[in-house]
């Protein structure tokens, strides 16, 4: 089992939900956390409660679906870091609609989030990760993007693609000691599926939590170097 303490992991749309998640459980392995997101006031209160685990914790707001914003912000995060090992591909926007009624504009903008926004972040980091040779990322897309459904057709376009992205990526960096893994998880009860109508607070017996899904990152990520998750669904035990 790897031994994650003092390496350092970006984690987009970290405010809140799967990302907060995902970085209270980092923290608590030690690791130094660089949030992302587009709301100061969460970032802030996040990053409060990572340092109180006594880790080095920072926050940057920006969209990620703007490259031009996402360029200087990783890189002044990966220079205050001290160096990048881990990034979460986490951000994401969801919307549903049928294909007639949706406005272009919000199709495109899920789009421009969840399959560029994450293209974008990869893109920047992966030349650290190439130069020091290791580093793992991970990407999260849904089972939406493993099966499509009536009033999902952005959503489910948008987390099809990100399969296709991180598998071909995946298979390019195997070379360099990077470990590329796609995640599949179905409903989660974070804040997006709650204001969404599709999760309740008060489902936690029978709806998985966002501390369910960290959990599983960190399994993938205690892997042996030699062994990789490269994909993987996390489902719900009540039907």
């Amino acid at each position: 089992m790897k031994d994650l303490k003092n390496k350092k992991a970006i984690i987009t749309g970290g405010g809140r939900g799967l990302g907060k998640a995902t970085a209270i459980a980092f923290a608590k392995e030690g690791i130094d956390v660089a949030i992302t997101g587009r709301n100061e006031t969460v970032l802030k209160e996040t990053v409060a409660e990572l340092e109180a685990l006594g880790v080095k914790a920072m926050y940057a707001t920006f969209d990620v679906s703007d490259y031009e914003a996402v360029k200087p912000a990783i890189k002044s995060l990966v220079e205050k870091l001290g160096g990048i090992d881990i990034l979460v591909n986490n951000a994401g926007i969801a919307a549903f609609g049928t294909f007639n009624d949706m406005e272009v504009s919000q199709w495109s903008q899920i789009i421009q989030t969840n399959v560029m926004g994450m293209y974008y972040v990869t893109k920047e980091v992966l030349p650290f990760l190439i130069a020091q040779n290791e580093g793992e990322i991970i990407n999260v897309s849904s089972t939406a993007g493993l099966n499509g459904n009536a009033s999902t057709s952005a959503y489910s376009a948008s987390k099809f693609a990100v399969i296709g992205m991180s598998e071909s990526l995946m298979k390019e960096v195997r070379k360099n000691n990077i470990r590329v893994c796609t995640l599949t998880p179905s409903t989660i009860a974070s804040d997006m599926s709650i204001e969404l109508g599709i999760a309740s607070k008060d489902s936690e017996d029978s709806v998985l939590q966002p501390s369910d899904f960290a959990e599983l990152v960190l399994a993938g990520l205690k892997l042996p170097k030699r062994a990789m998750l490269a994909k993987a669904s996390l489902w719900s035990t009540n039907p």
